[in-house]
């Protein structure tokens, strides 16, 4: 039986993440302390714990079949690798900064100056799509230390919270792209491992579908219930239930967490009461 070479993170915060959502979808990894490899218990696939950097090399060359690498290091070094699913966390942006004394306000303003960077291929192409010119410096390591020690006017790095710019005396003037986790594969998967991937990439989506929703129940008078119907659509229509009190019933629903306070506002203002909120594990269509 083919078994799935899967790339992650070595460490931090991205690692993490990865693992716990391999987890989340049933995959359990037997993972030992410094391990470079690690196999699954329970699913034909093996992780490789590597350099954020060199995954894309490793995806072009076939070495392992698939990653779940930051969209920001694809656009950077894989631009040829496809995404299969966007996993929701590890969001960033690349963004351009300058130090807080600048007088620099905007993109153009860095016309013939000096940028530091780790990511010299997305900031060539911005550049070049925005007409402007500038000195890149190539950095492989911490950047926000390069205006303060006088090799940049400023830096294009990812940016998360914005308190590494704000400790380093930066300001952000302008984001490049907006960058989250994602399931990518190889040029050179085998079709046996494609089916593979297909099945993880099932589970991934009723595990996203479900960190994307709430599982909502409450009680209604009869009388109610057509309008509190068209507050709750849910997936095809709410399930409803005749309660033991006369006149009233349950519904069961499911509400996007986006709309969330929204329609709980809707729904009480319309006869809704004893409104219990659950969060959903996976939702599987």
């Amino acid at each position: 039986m083919s078994t799935l070479k899967i790339a992650v993170q070595k460490s931090g915060r991205l690692n993490e993440d990865s693992l716990k959502i391999l987890k989340q979808i049933g995959i359990s990894i037997d993972n030992g302390k410094d391990q470079l490899k690690a196999s699954a218990r329970n699913f034909p696939l093996e992780v490789f714990y590597l350099r954020n950097g060199d995954i894309p090399q490793y995806l072009k060359d076939g070495v392992v079949d698939a990653a779940i690498i930051g969209e920001n290091v694809l656009i950077e070094k894989g631009q040829d690798i496809d995404i299969v699913e966007r996993l929701g966390f590890s969001k960033c942006r690349v963004s351009i900064a300058v130090p807080k004394s600048s007088n620099a306000k905007g993109l153009k303003d860095l016309e013939g100056k000096r940028i530091a960077t780790s990511y010299p291929n997305t900031v060539n192409q911005f550049l070049n799509n925005s007409g402007i010119s500038a000195q890149l410096h190539i950095i492989n390591g911490s950047v926000e230390i390069a205006p303060n020690i006088g090799l940049a006017d400023g830096i294009c790095d990812i940016v998360s919270s914005g308190s590494t710019l704000f400790k380093n005396g930066l300001k952000e003037i302008e984001i490049l792209l907006k960058s989250e986790a994602v399931l990518a594969t190889s040029p050179k998967i085998s079709a046996e491992n494609k089916a593979l991937i297909d099945k993880i990439q099932f589970r991934l989506k009723s595990v996203l579908r479900g960190r994307e929703n709430k599982y909502v129940l409450l009680n209604a008078p009869n009388d109610k219930l057509d309008k509190i119907c068209t507050i709750l659509p849910g997936m095809n229509s709410p399930t409803i239930l005749p309660l033991a009190k006369e006149g009233w019933s349950s519904l069961h629903s499911v509400i996007n967490k986006n709309d969330f306070w929204n329609v709980i506002d809707e729904l009480k203002s319309n006869g809704a009461e004893g409104i219990l909120v659950c969060p959903i594990e996976n939702m599987v269509l």
